[in-house]
């Protein structure tokens, strides 16, 4: 399966030097270890990135099971960056503060599942 992902990320690397011979640019970042391959568009901003990130997170958050000790933190604090991105250049609104508030407190209580965890489980 390796050798799978080796060969079709050559083949990227490929197909992206074929187009930027072409003068069209890309951003690609890749995780040979968790078999991942990220390819942006030049105009890709730092905060689409993140935005496209955070989706991944919230996937997560969604998929996974409301009595893993972790998910409290994690769908809590996804919720919080996704109103920060989304008012990345604008003002957030007292009902949005409110709410960050509100998902803060959640991963304070949250927080006591923490402890008790161990990845052995």
């Amino acid at each position: 399966m390796a050798d799978d992902f080796e060969e079709f990320h050559k083949s990227i690397l490929e197909l992206i030097k074929s187009f930027e011979k072409k003068n069209v640019l890309f951003k690609m970042h890749s995780d040979a270890n968790s078999n991942i391959v990220r390819i942006y568009g030049e105009r890709s901003s730092g905060l689409d990135v993140a935005k496209t990130g955070l989706e991944e997170i919230e996937e997560l958050a969604l998929t996974t099971a409301e009595h893993h000790p972790y998910w409290g933190l994690l769908y809590n604090g996804s919720q919080i960056i996704k109103l920060v991105l989304e008012k990345w250049n604008d003002t957030l609104t007292e009902d949005e503060k409110n709410q960050i508030k509100w998902y803060s407190e959640e991963i304070k209580n949250s927080s006591g599942n923490v402890s008790s965890h161990h990845p052995d489980e």
